[in-house]
């Protein structure tokens, strides 16, 4: 099974801002970039994206939208992070 994050920002450099950060790089492979996507073979490798975006959501002006069925995707934010990552944990518990 093959989940995905996907990474959304309507300014320039953020999603290269942020990636740098999250993957400790220093390119400008992303720069243009307005949305990323990654995909995942194991879903709990998707908690620590999410977690980092969710520590540094005040630093970058990104949207993170998160796929583990297809066709459904669910917005990551404050109020629902702790919860997905929880859930993931508990549906993959591998």
């Amino acid at each position: 099974m093959e989940v995905f994050v996907r990474l959304y920002s309507s300014k320039r450099n953020e999603i290269n801002k942020f990636l740098n950060s999250f993957f400790k790089i220093k390119t400008d492979e992303y720069i243009n970039l307005l949305e990323w996507e990654k995909k995942y073979q194991n879903p709990v490798e998707l908690t620590e994206i999410i977690g980092t975006f969710i520590d540094n959501n005040d630093k970058y002006l990104i949207n993170m939208w998160i796929s583990l069925d297809p066709g459904l995707f669910i917005n990551i934010n404050d109020n629902n992070a702790n919860n997905i990552i929880k859930y993931i944990y508990e549906r993959y518990p591998y």
